[in-house]
């Protein structure tokens, strides 16, 4: 361990003594970000504090421009970063920082969090921003509206005409843009069981109709029945915004007459969405009408064989409105099969013989699901000017016979949204793929590596912060991970840690060689990376730490005590390893002072990456100007003879170590001398 040991007093009274100093840095364009600034300090600066510091770097003409959130085409946005490219490729050499907002309160915290971000981490992923359904889950939306507890009263009340959580969102986007960083959202196509899009287009999802614990029916026209039930309750309670009904069953829920837009729906059925109350109320009562009537949506699942589900009559609860929820199970489930019981997933197929088999027909897409999809991610894209998607459970292929040789363009909906937004002018919105780089037929069938060039996926996530650094699990990933990069047309990210992984169960990962993780993402410059907002900080947990330490428990927003290993009572927590997190700003300083002639830059291995080999080194293609070294086996030091042979011999200067902290695990960089 370091021989200085850092203290919440001494890195708080660092930033007391000299924050000045690290403000104008920041501010004259010497450094990137701010040195220093712990998260937990960032996020509690005061706005008009944030203000001052961003009209210093930016100029005050820029800030105007980003407070403009009235504009009614992108040409008044400051422009992305990235948005010269003609093509998506720029994201497989990008380093990406993933923000859950919930987990520092609102949008404008994002801001304040992106001042302790360098450039040499250029893209920042914003996890799921649409308001979530009753469980509260991120990923379980329940509309395309932006999720008003993200709304920042500081910012509102400083900055009058950011009033509404709209306006804050294309503000931040402004500002991150104008900042460097390219932004991305969530496309998730799936939703809460009972969200505004089930009962606005029940025809989009599957439905099931049962009796107590048992299905009785399971027909692709369910939905007829629902749209039904709706309509009568609109007939019964009129409509939500006070119109007279004045058209047909048929016109309000059939795509194939589009006489009323998405936003007129929506305010028949449940009213204008400033009225999220209003909606919420009308939206449980229809819900409460149909699981009384027996129908629900089918539940989603994940991984073969994803078709052919029962329900188990003995496992249930009961919400606090009396409804009982089943638990539904496969009637051949296979390692990976799940069952999310919270969300549905669109129906993008119909299905063969009216379902009676649980097969869907792959030659038969539901062409109004794909184009009203591939829309609304497209009036997200637009109206917040963002620069990519991450791709939720983009390892989804539920096609039995695995990825076909010629995909068509109903392949995939995450495909078909890239496509659709590029096709609209954005040529540079790119597709972040959630994939895990398993053996074919585990998550989804078929081979996953030709999935992903089949939806044309830029990067993927992969599983490389599931195992322990430097483990032969550890190792067998990086290796095959590289070879991906070089062998097909996607590029596996070097994963240092995710918000799923920020969680009780997986702290062993990250109990050592944090360092490593950090120093291989930033300085492999062929291979993108991403990290989760905490690590920098995150103690390491040799004991379970609370619930509030952990920003995967913020993906849900679960208070029942009852609940225990996922309740959480109030903010997050931020960790305090302060030693680490110093350890990573002298990370950070070194990529300032060589990024501009590192960064992108193709990798030349001078010791080839294998298995079994722990010492891994190389330099740079084009510009062999430094060598890296890692050391990814704790149990023996740099071999100095073995390192000089590989350098051939070459005089080095070493302008970086880790060894201060850590004996074991170290990195090095060194500068050629002539």
């Amino acid at each position: 361990m370091t021989t200085d040991t850092y203290t919440q007093t001494s890195m708080f009274d660092l930033w007391r003594q000299n924050h000045n100093l690290y403000k104008d840095k920041y501010t004259s364009h010497q450094t990137s970000y701010i040195e220093n600034l712990l998260p937990e300090i960032a996020v509690q600066l005061n706005v008009y504090d944030i203000i001052d510091i961003l009209q210093r770097r930016l100029g005050n003409d820029l800030i105007q421009r980003a407070l403009d959130p009235s504009r009614v085409d992108l040409s008044r946005a400051i422009e992305s970063p990235v948005s010269h490219h003609q093509n998506s490729q720029w994201l497989k050499k990008s380093n990406m920082v993933g923000i859950n907002v919930r987990t520092i309160g609102n949008l404008f915290n994002v801001v304040k969090y992106a001042l302790t971000i360098p450039k040499s981490q250029d893209s920042i992923h914003l996890l799921p921003i649409w308001e979530p359904g009753v469980v509260g889950s991120l990923y379980g939306m329940t509309s395309f509206n932006i999720n008003t507890e993200f709304y920042s009263h500081e910012l509102a009340s400083a900055i009058p005409l950011l009033n509404s959580v709209e306006k804050q969102l294309k503000f931040v986007v402004n500002i991150l843009h104008a900042m460097g960083k390219s932004v991305g959202m969530d496309v998730i196509p799936h939703t809460d069981r009972f969200s505004e899009m089930v009962i606005s287009y029940p025809r989009f999802f599957e439905w099931v109709r049962r009796v107590g614990g048992r299905i009785t029916s399971n027909s692709e026209t369910i939905y007829r029945e629902v749209e039904e039930i709706i309509w009568h309750y609109l007939v019964r309670n009129g409509t939500a915004n006070g119109t007279p009904i004045s058209y047909s069953k048929n016109t309000l829920f059939s795509p194939e007459i589009p006489i009323l837009s998405d936003e007129q729906r929506l305010e028949i059925i449940f009213g204008h969405k400033n009225d999220a109350q209003g909606r919420l109320r009308r939206r449980i009562e229809l819900m409460h009408e149909l699981i009384y009537q027996g129908y629900e949506t089918l539940p989603m699942t994940m991984a073969p064989p994803y078709r052919g589900l029962h329900i188990n009559p003995e496992e249930f609860v009961i919400d606090e409105n009396g409804n009982r929820w089943y638990t539904y199970e496969f009637d051949k489930p296979q390692a990976m099969s799940r069952v999310f019981g919270p969300l549905a997933r669109y129906k993008f197929f119909h299905s063969k013989d009216d379902n009676v088999n649980w097969e869907l027909d792959f030659e038969n897409p539901n062409k109004y699901v794909w184009e009203y999809f591939c829309q609304k991610v497209f009036e997200c894209q637009q109206t917040y000017n963002l620069d990519f998607m991450r791709g939720d459970m983009a390892h989804v292929q539920p096609r039995p016979d695995g990825v076909p040789a010629k995909p068509n363009e109903f392949y995939d909906p995450l495909m078909a949204v890239k496509y659709y937004v590029q096709k609209q002018g954005v040529k540079h919105f790119a597709f972040f793929a959630e994939t895990f780089l398993v053996e074919a037929n585990f998550m989804g069938y078929g081979d996953e590596n030709d999935h992903l060039e089949a939806i044309d996926a830029d990067s993927t996530l992969g599983d490389l912060q599931s195992s322990v650094v430097g483990s032969p699990e550890f190792m067998q990933k990086f290796v095959k991970y590289n070879k991906l990069l070089h062998a097909r047309n996607f590029a596996p990210n070097f994963t240092v840690m995710t918000a799923d992984k920020d969680d009780p169960r997986f702290d062993e990962f990250y109990r050592t060689a944090n360092h490593l993780r950090l120093f291989v993402s930033l300085f492999l410059t062929d291979m993108p990376s991403y990290v989760g907002l905490g690590f920098e900080t995150r103690n390491l947990h040799l004991e379970r730490g609370k619930n509030e330490e952990y920003t995967k428990l913020y993906v849900y927003a679960i208070r029942d005590d009852n609940d225990r290993d996922k309740v959480t009572h109030g903010p997050f927590i931020w960790g305090k390893n302060y030693n680490q997190f110093q350890l990573f700003q002298q990370m950070h300083q070194l990529a300032e002072n060589i990024w501009e002639e590192i960064k992108g830059r193709s990798v030349k291995w001078l010791f080839e990456l294998s298995e079994e080999q722990k010492l891994i080194i190389w330099t740079l293609q084009d510009n062999p100007k430094y060598v890296f070294v890692v050391n990814f086996d704790p149990h023996n030091d740099i071999d100095e003879n073995l390192l000089q042979e590989k350098t051939f011999n070459h005089p080095l200067n070493q302008i970086f170590t880790t060894r201060h902290y850590s004996q074991q695990h170290e990195c090095r960089v060194y500068r050629l001398e002539d």
